[in-house]
């Protein structure tokens, strides 16, 4: 199974931009759909984005549609996740997770995931 690992969160301040990374090791990762999620302190984890292996499809969740853009390199085993107009309702750990079908927005769908990266935008 991939390993994965993110890369990229800080902190910025509100309408900045930050550009996550999620780096897979042990397996090619184009084997793999991969999504992000994020969990903020006393919430649960929420659906972020996802893209298929090839990048052919990509989805959003309601609150990061038309500001974040996921993308992935597969020759550099990557999934990219480009953040603007970051606000602090962004604020939280941000987890890249995989699975060899598509995933979709279900968290449960997906058996691989990485220690995560934290975010944290300011007012």
């Amino acid at each position: 199974q991939v390993q994965l690992v993110e890369s990229g969160g800080g902190v910025v301040q509100a309408g900045g931009s930050l550009r996550l990374t999620c780096e897979g090791t042990r397996d090619f990762l184009s084997n793999y759909a991969v999504a992000w999620f994020r969990q903020a302190p006393g919430k649960e984890r929420e659906f972020v984005s996802a893209i298929a292996k090839r990048g052919e499809t990509t989805d959003y969740g309601v609150s990061t549609r038309g500001r974040f853009t996921i993308s992935r390199d597969n020759a550099k085993n990557t999934v990219n996740l480009q953040m603007d107009e970051l606000t602090p309702d962004d604020t939280a750990v941000y987890y890249c997770a995989a699975v060899r079908g598509y995933g979709h927005h279900f968290q449960e769908n997906y058996p691989n995931w990485g220690p995560g990266t934290q975010v944290t935008v300011s007012s």
